[in-house]
């Protein structure tokens, strides 16, 4: 009998903290589908039915079990519906460096497609080491993702090509995809997307900006020797001043790292040499940023003394001063694209599966016309 004149009591301490601790099952072990199916009073079988949401259940068994589920806080075990077949899996996203505003670009398309595609994403650094690259990409063929993109410049060499060939056959096997994101293709037959920006033409509209300004003298800071991305904006230079009767010059091309220091140390050397220039052609835009500031230190003025483009056209490229003329890659365009053409490749001939995004020059304040 119950007597309505008294106000419900609170449930016992230790049952609301078991409540409220959620995900397990009373003795500290983790709720299971077992666990929902005796709260709920119903098999095994039609929770499984319920969770998946593929098969008729009477709108009363599923409120139960649903009820039962959000009272124990079960959690489904996502890696065995991966198994399955059940659930998408995710988008990894493997790259050098996160700090790297180019790459932080990408990073950024890749979410938005993923997202918009429904898939999570995943974000990798292997920070140049190319065993954990390795252990990364078989993780991630382990967790059945959807796709794996590498980004980043490469050494295309033979031992390149095996291991991506390698990569590429491992994850086809268990039906995902690998994406090479800026790096160049693989031999034919191989399962593999490729995502490519066409960094040769972006070189050679550059460096004819720069020619047609009246330049012939033009500095070439180049990047890492044998990296694809290095060599595609070398043959662009060179391209560009063979078009415009400019014999290209080998004390002008000068190798080294993409980065500010980088940048500022080569201009220092050039000009403690007495090396004769009167435009920089820059291989990023952060190589450009040092070089503005060895330049500026030896008392020089860009433009007015020494000419200067860039290439990426990063964020804060157009709030140097003089705001840097540069070369445009679609960063976030080359993350979409590459989420999009892996999920999709059952929808479009095989010869789609390599792409090559335009880079266009945006002029601003860095260049000045010579006589």
């Amino acid at each position: 009998m119950t007597d309505h004149g008294t106000p419900p009591q609170p449930a016992p301490a230790a049952k609301r903290s078991r409540r409220r601790s959620g995900g397990t099952a009373g003795d500290g072990r983790p709720s299971t589908i077992r666990d929902v199916a005796a709260q709920a009073g119903v098999s095994v079988a039609t929770v499984s039915r319920v969770l998946a949401g593929n098969y008729p259940v009477a709108a009363a068994t599923k409120a139960r079990v649903t009820a039962a589920v959000e009272a124990l806080h079960y959690v489904v075990n996502v890696h065995a519906k991966a198994l399955s077949g059940s659930v998408a899996g995710p988008i990894a996203l493997v790259i050098q460096d996160i700090t790297g505003p180019s790459f932080a670009h990408v990073a950024a398309g890749v979410e938005q497609e993923a997202s918009d595609q429904g898939r999570l994403s995943l974000v990798c650094a292997t920070h140049g080491d190319l065993d954990r690259e390795d252990d990364l990409v078989q993780l991630m063929r382990q967790q059945h993702a959807g796709a794996v993109l590498l980004v980043g410049g490469v050494n295309p060499d033979e031992a390149y090509h095996r291991r991506m060939a390698d990569y590429a056959r491992a994850l086809d096997a268990v039906g995902s995809r690998l994406v090479l994101v800026g790096r160049p293709p693989l031999p034919a037959g191989v399962p593999v997307t490729v995502v490519a920006y066409d960094d040769r033409g972006g070189a050679f509209q550059a460096v004819s900006h720069l020619v047609a300004a009246g330049h012939r003298r033009i500095l070439f800071l180049a990047g890492p020797a044998l990296m694809s991305s290095v060599e595609a904006r070398r043959a662009g230079y060179r391209d560009a001043l063979r078009a415009h009767g400019v014999p290209p010059a080998d004390e002008l091309d000068v190798p080294g790292s993409y980065t500010r220091i980088s940048g500022y140390q080569r201009i220092r050397a050039a000009l403690r040499e007495g090396l004769d220039f009167t435009a920089v052609f820059a291989s990023t835009d952060m190589v450009a940023v040092g070089a503005l500031a060895a330049l500026r230190e030896a008392g020089l003025d860009v433009p007015g003394d020494i000419s200067l483009v860039g290439f990426d056209d990063v964020p804060f490229a157009a709030d140097l001063t003089p705001a840097l003329t540069t070369v445009r890659v679609p960063f976030e365009d080359l993350g979409r694209t590459a989420v999009r053409l892996a999920l999709q490749r059952e929808d479009r001939p095989a010869a789609d599966d390599h792409v090559v995004l335009s880079t266009q020059l945006v002029i601003r304040q860095s260049v000045r016309t010579v006589d």
